[in-house]
């Protein structure tokens, strides 16, 4: 049995309180539990609404207090929220009755006066005991937090942050809310008289079970699983030139860091949206100049070191067998054993090339929704790169495909083959020997294998992280996968995804 988890916190106003329940919402998320008790007045209502404005990024949305209607339901940009007062609730069958029994699976539920309705409430949960204290101040609050099961884990965290907030002199901040990305991390804006930060929450969490010969899936293919290389990785682009956000505080045990904010200027315009020909151009000069440079394997990080990870022949495999794992049964194509050893044949085979080819940084997710226009600077320095911690060792060509098959946005034809020029001519300026020919083939192999990766993991995000949305882009990707497909190298592979991978439903 897990023992609960508890600690307190003077809240001497309102904005204390907010402050608290902004730094909740972090760490909590659909199918947790908050309950709030206290006496009449104690403040409850005041806290879930805190909580719910922050939630949906909007100081001043109508948030009443359930007294009367019970349940209250809110459709946030980030996950459903109900909130619930069983002040009037005389017996517990009366849950059923509105949508508290069984509670909700999918969404973050805060109830006030749990005590009406003890044993319906679940074993993992977060209570929030509020208390007068008119000691400190007419309005002023205790907030006892208690974490049971599960949840004391996450209250353990609150405490954490709490201390790294107060010992990075920001505990006082105002919190805004920020859009997650499909990680397990979450982000705040941090506001101060002195100028705006940023707040990382990043949890040591593996992506996946122990399935890939005892490792997780992020384990396998190297994508990061703590904050320390973000930390090492943000350092190293910055000493090659590349404009990554400063990190001003971080604590690498617990996962947290305050980094510079860049803005939320970015590198597209329109609806549908499509790229900024100029900031395309700097973000490709980017890749050519960091390409062009001898990087190092090994990073400082803290008074240790941490080694880029290489981008190996398992690694690729595994991504790219996301495929036939998770997209082709939801297209009720799925494999035989004869096939789908052919199928890891031909790419075993195939990949020779790219694994053999010079290695350099491959930032892996360098493409639009983490590039930033930093207007005020020069040059290549007008690029921020703000997602860099799966950085592995590999083949130039990989972040070249990120960039300009743009996984969540139509890049046309014209554009690649324009903005791949470019780099090429640059790369050729900076070094004679660059082959364009035989990188034309690595960008083709680079973009069959990111694109088939792509397909099982847009699959995978809806079908066992409950994100459909990510589903759209698949009738994108399969448009750049058969771009890549048509060079003379992929021959063979073209024939056999022509033969056994049907496209994706429009």
């Amino acid at each position: 049995m897990i023992a609960p988890a508890t600690f307190s916190v003077a809240l001497h106003n309102e904005t204390a309180t907010a402050q608290l329940m902004a730094d909740l919402a972090l760490l909590v998320g659909p199918g947790d539990t908050i309950t709030l008790t206290g006496d009449l007045g104690a403040g409850k209502t005041a806290a879930a609404r805190a909580m719910i404005r922050y939630l949906a990024g909007d100081e001043e949305l109508e948030v009443p207090s359930p007294t009367f209607t019970l349940v209250q339901d809110y459709e946030l940009p980030a996950f459903p929220v109900m909130h619930a007062d069983l002040y009037r609730v005389e017996d517990e069958s009366e849950l059923e009755e509105i949508g508290l029994s069984p509670l909700p699976d999918a969404t973050l539920v805060l109830i006030e006066w749990p005590e009406r309705a003890p044993s319906a409430m679940p074993a993992d949960r977060i209570d929030i005991a509020l208390t007068h204290r008119p000691a400190l101040g007419s309005s002023a609050r205790a907030a006892d937090i208690t974490g049971y099961g599960k949840a004391a884990a996450v209250v353990a965290r609150l405490k954490s942050l709490r201390e790294f907030l107060d010992a990075s002199g920001y505990l006082d901040a105002v919190r805004k809310r920020m859009a997650g990305d499909a990680s397990t991390r979450s982000y705040a804006r941090l506001i101060r008289d002195d100028g705006v930060v940023i707040l990382m929450n990043s949890p040591q969490r593996p992506d996946g079970a122990a399935i890939y010969n005892g490792k997780s899936y992020s384990a396998a293919v190297h994508l990061a699983e703590n904050v320390r290389p973000f930390v090492a990785i943000g350092e190293g682009l910055r000493a090659a030139g590349i404009s990554a956000p400063a990190i001003h505080h971080f604590n690498l045990d617990h996962g947290f860091l305050i980094s510079e904010d860049f803005g939320g200027e970015g590198v597209i315009e329109g609806d549908p949206p499509r790229p900024i020909t100029e900031r395309y151009e700097a973000a490709t000069d980017v890749l050519a100049v960091l390409h062009g440079k001898a990087l190092p394997e090994m990073l400082p990080l803290d008074g240790q070191t941490y080694a880029i990870p290489a981008f190996d022949t398992d690694a690729l495999l595994i991504e790219i067998g996301l495929m036939p794992e998770w997209y082709l049964p939801d297209r009720n194509a799925p494999l035989s054993d004869e096939k789908r050893a052919e199928f890891f044949a031909m790419w075993r085979e195939l990949l020779k090339t790219p694994l053999a080819a010079p290695k350099t940084w491959i930032i892996r997710d360098y493409h639009s929704p983490n590039l930033i226009w930093l207007a005020e600077r020069t040059g290549i320095a007008r690029v921020g790169v703000i997602d860099f911690q799966d950085t592995v060792l590999g083949p130039r060509s990989y972040d070249v495909v990120s960039l300009l098959q743009d996984a969540r946005i139509d890049v046309p034809e014209n554009i690649e083959l324009t903005l791949l020029s470019r780099y090429i001519k640059a790369r050729r300026a900076d070094d004679a020997s660059f082959d364009p020919a035989g990188f034309a083939e690595l960008y083709a192999i680079m973009s069959a294998q990111r694109n088939t990766r792509l397909l099982g993991t847009f699959a995978r995000l809806n079908r066992r992280d409950g994100k459909p949305h990510y589903l759209r882009h698949q009738p994108r990707i399969w448009t750049y996968l058969q771009r890549s497909l048509a060079h003379p190298a992929l021959e063979q592979l073209r024939e056999w995804y022509l033969a056994n991978v049907p496209p994706p439903q429009s």
